[in-house]
């Protein structure tokens, strides 16, 4: 397998010396090609010589996600366009897209860095990868096809969808790993499981799953479906894509970010101030290699926590916990904060439910409700009212147990709630309507 162990198990104090040689670097980039950055430090005093430690990035300013769109397509870019070689592009579903450019240095460290990511999935250069991410200017296909050539993998450049094609050439191909969203994993696997597809005809035994949120439970439902290890993958468009941060086989807990390349902090969302190890926060990316498109201090809007623990892997670079959610997905539901993998989590465990759900929020009489749709799984079979009531209200109970607010809870045929190619939409909240 790819394993840089060098840089993968540096000694930490090593890797610190190593991240501020490189924020600092970052920092005067930054400060000389983008005017916005230069703007804003100058706004608050502070010169890129005044960076002597890792502490004194808390006086580099934020960037956000409207700082890209403000600034589309390439304000800030701190790389001449001569030198940009690769353009890539957020959906923008909210709004302009978030455009992110590459130099050959940024494309050869994001081919490395999901090649690290690999090796910890024990995926090696006789593994063949099926990349069922969607290709273009979505980071996803592109990001870990490149990643498995740099390995010297086989990799199979199927993008999204088409579900039977993907099937066959598992089969034909010998695929032995695949690389999608985890809600198109258990749309493949109750595709199999509806068939009554004989898993012994794969040699699929690895999974890399990304670019939407899921919890424990959904893990051990995709896994149950294809026989598989399921592994998390992190990154971001706007960072670079997939492979800022992967977890290992070795533990499957955590996910290990690349210091080498990113400097993470988890700040209390409302404070900006670091939270303790351990509790979580939001994350917020700094860039420090990256010359196409530097961000400091990106915030990123996804809640996570430091592991302080070293990993079984020996791999030396900080974990952080599996994502509870992110700050802009959450509800305010009278008062109370609901994030939709609570409901996954909820419903993950009740026998003859699958893990299908939405939450729908509106307010009626200037009141907010939410109604949680559930799919019934396709084995539950039962025209007993008073089975049906009795399944309904040991739902109902669960879920308000574990949001802590009272829902409408409906049950929904199998099959009835939208399947998505990639990244699946859980929450409508027709709120925002009458705003």
């Amino acid at each position: 397998m790819y394993w840089n162990k060098p840089i993968e198990m540096m000694e930490i104090d090593r890797l610190k010396a190593l991240q501020l040689e490189r924020l600092q670097t970052t920092a005067r980039m930054a400060y000389q090609n983008v005017s916005v950055y230069r703007e804003r430090m100058q706004k608050d005093g502070v010169d890129p010589d005044d960076i002597n430690s890792l502490d004194d990035i808390r006086r580099l300013p934020f960037t956000e996600k409207n700082d890209l769109r403000d600034h589309y397509p390439f304000g800030l870019f701190a790389a001449p366009q001569s030198e940009i070689v690769r353009i890539h592009a957020s959906s923008g579903t909210t709004g302009k897209p978030i455009v992110a450019g590459y130099t050959q240095k940024d494309v050869r460290i994001w081919s490395e860095i999901v090649a690290r990511s690999l090796g910890c999935a024990h995926v090696t250069r006789d593994d063949t990868v099926q990349v069922a991410y969607g290709y273009g200017l979505f980071t996803g296909g592109l990001g870990l096809h490149y990643g498995v050539e740099r390995m010297g993998g086989k990799v199979v450049p199927v993008s999204s969808g088409n579900t039977r094609r993907q099937l066959t050439l598992m089969e034909d191909l010998g695929t032995t790993a695949i690389a999608c969203t985890p809600s198109y994993a258990l749309m493949i696997g109750e595709t199999l499981r509806r068939e009554g597809f004989d898993l012994s005809r794969l040699k699929l035994k690895t999974g890399i799953f990304g670019a939407e949120p899921w919890t424990e439970g959904m893990r051990r439902k995709i896994e149950e479906l294809l026989n598989i290890k399921a592994l998390d993958i992190y990154g971001l468009t706007e960072i670079i894509g997939p492979g800022v941060a992967m977890e290992c086989l070795e533990s499957q807990n955590g996910l290990h970010v690349w210091e080498d390349h990113f400097f993470v902090e988890i700040l209390n969302p409302e404070t900006q101030e670091p939270v303790p190890d351990g509790e979580y926060g939001e994350l917020c990316i700094s860039t420090i290699s990256k010359e196409g498109m530097p961000l400091i201090r990106y915030r990123t809007h996804d809640l996570t926590a430091f592991i302080p623990e070293p990993c079984v892997c020996g791999r030396t670079h900080r974990r952080i916990k599996r994502f509870r959610g992110r700050t802009d997905d959450m509800l305010t539901i009278r008062g109370v904060n609901v994030f939709p993998t609570q409901v996954e989590s909820a419903i993950t465990g009740i026998k003859g439910v699958a893990p299908r759900y939405m939450l729908i929020v509106d307010r009626v009489s200037d009141t907010d409700v939410l109604e949680v749709q559930v799919e019934l799984a396709p084995d539950f079979i039962s025209d007993e009212v008073r089975v049906i009531e009795e399944f309904h209200a040991k739902i109902l109970k669960t879920i308000e147990q574990v949001l802590g607010v009272s829902i409408k809870l409906k049950l929904m045929e199998p099959g009835s709630i939208e399947r998505s190619e990639g990244k699946s939409r859980r929450v409508i909240d027709n709120r925002h309507l009458f705003e």
